[in-house]
């Protein structure tokens, strides 16, 4: 190396300890800054080379040893889960920008394998307004060899627990560069290890990016190594067809071994990488307009399907009307599916039931029911969204207590309003006012139950209001200095009604305060919901349109909101994100 660094580490969202480098511009004037996401097994120490080769003086360099490998903190090999390392690109990125002024306007990123998934399913949760990435090797897809082995593996999770699996590919496999195959073999930081759930959670959030990379409008450049024999090709491939970015480049490398930017001749790869970067830093930042996505976008088209009723003899058509029956049957045991029935699926009731999760029913048979019931994927997904909203509340309230402000809150569409009230017992001294709204008779007098219940009358109150009158949110007394809207505008396709909800709170919320908004970028089970279950609305069909992150972000900002945070569950369905009034 003969540009000079800096050593660093940073707290991630769980305390865990992140080491990184740091290798400052040249010059002095930069024009951003270049992001290294090494590939599984190793650290930031073996990209260190792609600084020098790529010779960019007037970028600076960061690069990050990963959870458990390295000079990070952690067991060797191991995170909670594939969705904690993400959160930890997520975290990274705050501190780089709270820490070295790194601006994602100004970011490019380099990824490899492992790296580039990580990633690539940040872009595609968290919607980061980066310059750009070249993805190199992307293990989407790793090749197993023994048949049937992520079947295997996932069986023996559930049997036996956590355990770990060694990698079985040999330095020689990976490059034909001497240097870096004597290099390998010898590296006491290699981590050879990787746990169970980290490779379990890897396969299930590269299918998930893989098949809806239309989210991603991010500039990417893919490279592609042509004699893998680590990663499968075709799920590159895919990717690649499938992402929305308006530009985009693949290269495949002929006789590239996988780790591509550490071949013997990696000076090809290197070069494309930096053409690429001087490319897109030549010109303005690329961003889309999301505003008729509800019009004309894929999840538009996605929606539409959904709502089109079957051929009632067809044999999708038949499966559905037995799921819907099947459904009725479980209604009558299971007290959450008849709630469902009674109220909506979508309803604050259920979502009130939800958020107890104790499953009740008529007999063994029916709690059985209930529990598979409340099991499901999506209420996994709404409790863990209970939690995210709570803990975005209390760092919202820390920092208007920080700057001394009072804390005046603001739900436009409570439900039962649980999940406000949980999150504020802990900060009540703190808070001046709560004023919950909804639109529902059943959901009011419920909510203020709840509040008597909390004990909170004495700064709660519950109103009947409309989400989507603009006028009265607008006229909210007193000013709300942290407003909330959660599951809301998931229910709802058209954006111009998002925009008459969000201008509302903009004339509501003054600046310097804050909102909490939630949206639903993926579901795995979209077909079920709109085939088989009814909403709160005259029990018609429950049909969601999906929007990707981007666009609920774009429609947040466009009335004068900084997002500043965001926080995802492990599958990947409900965002919970911090924004600012300007």
């Amino acid at each position: 190396m003969s540009r000079p660094f800096n050593e660093h580490q940073f707290m991630s969202h769980d305390d865990t300890s992140i080491y990184y480098r740091h290798f400052p511009a040249q010059t002095d004037t930069p024009k951003g800054s270049i992001v290294l996401f090494h590939r599984g097994h190793e650290h930031s120490e073996r990209m260190m080379h792609l600084v020098d080769e790529l010779d960019l003086p007037d970028f600076e360099f960061f690069a990050w040893d990963a959870r458990g490998h390295g000079r990070s903190s952690g067991v060797r090999g191991y995170s909670p889960s594939f969705s904690a390392s993400v959160h930890d690109v997520q975290t990274f990125m705050l501190h780089l920008g709270a820490a070295h002024q790194v601006v994602l306007e100004d970011t490019f990123i380099i990824a490899q394998s492992v790296g580039a998934v990580l990633v690539s399913t940040w872009v595609h949760d968290y919607a980061p307004k980066i310059r750009g990435m070249s993805l190199a090797s992307p293990a989407f897809d790793i090749k197993l060899y023994v048949p049937f082995a992520k079947e295997g593996l996932g069986l023996l999770y559930k049997l036996r627990g956590l355990f770990f699996v060694n990698s079985y590919v040999k330095a020689k496999f990976l490059t034909q560069d001497q240097e870096r195959v004597n290099s390998y073999d010898t590296d006491p930081l290699i981590t050879r290890p990787i746990a169970v759930n980290v490779l379990l959670g890897l396969y299930q959030a590269a299918k998930r990016v893989v098949n809806d990379a239309q989210a991603i409008t991010t500039p990417v450049q893919l490279l592609i190594s042509g004699n893998d024999w680590v990663v499968k090709r075709k799920a590159q491939d895919r990717f690649y067809a499938n992402l929305a970015s308006p530009i985009k480049s693949k290269h495949v490398l002929s006789g590239f071994l996988h780790d591509t930017l550490g071949e013997k001749d990696r000076y090809i790869a290197v070069h494309k990488i930096k053409d690429f970067v001087q490319q897109l830093f030549a010109q303005p930042i690329h961003s889309l307009d999301f505003n008729h996505a509800d019009q004309y976008g894929y999840t538009a088209d996605e929606a539409r399907e959904l709502s089109a009723e079957l051929p009632p003899h067809s044999l999708r058509g038949i499966y559905w009307k037995l799921t819907r029956l099947s459904l009725k049957l479980g209604g009558w045991l299971s007290t959450g599916i008849r709630l469902g029935h009674q109220t909506g699926f979508d309803s604050g009731s259920t979502l009130d039931y939800v958020y107890r999760n104790q499953a009740t029913g008529k007999t063994a048979l029916g709690r059985l029911i209930d529990r598979q019931y409340l099991n499901s994927p999506g209420w996994r997904g709404i409790r863990q969204r209970k939690i995210h909203i709570e803990m975005l509340l209390a760092s919202a309230i820390a920092s208007l207590r920080a700057t001394q402000k009072d804390i005046h809150i603001l739900d436009i569409a409570a439900g039962h309003g649980r999940y406000i009230m949980d999150g504020v017992l802990a900060h009540r001294e703190a808070i001046q006012s709560i004023t919950l709204r909804d639109y529902s008779d059943i959901n009011v007098q419920d909510g203020r139950r709840l509040i008597q219940e909390k004990g909170l009358q004495d700064i709660a109150q519950f109103i009947q209001a409309d989400a989507f009158d603009k006028e009265s949110i607008a006229q909210t007394s007193p000013k709300p200095t942290l407003a909330v809207v959660s599951g809301l505008y998931e229910l709802f396709s058209d954006n111009q009604l998002l925009r008459t909800s969000l201008d509302g709170l903009a004339q509501a919320v003054p600046a310097g305060g804050y909102l909490i908004y939630t949206n639903q970028p993926w579901h795995p089970q979209l077909e079920l919901i709109a085939r088989a279950l009814t909403s709160h609305r005259g029990h018609q069909a429950w049909v969601m349109r999906r929007r990707n992150q981007a666009e609920m972000d774009q429609l947040v900002e466009q009335v004068g909101f900084k997002k500043l945070n965001e926080l995802i569950d492990s599958d990947g369905i409900f965002t919970v994100s911090l924004a600012q009034r300007l």
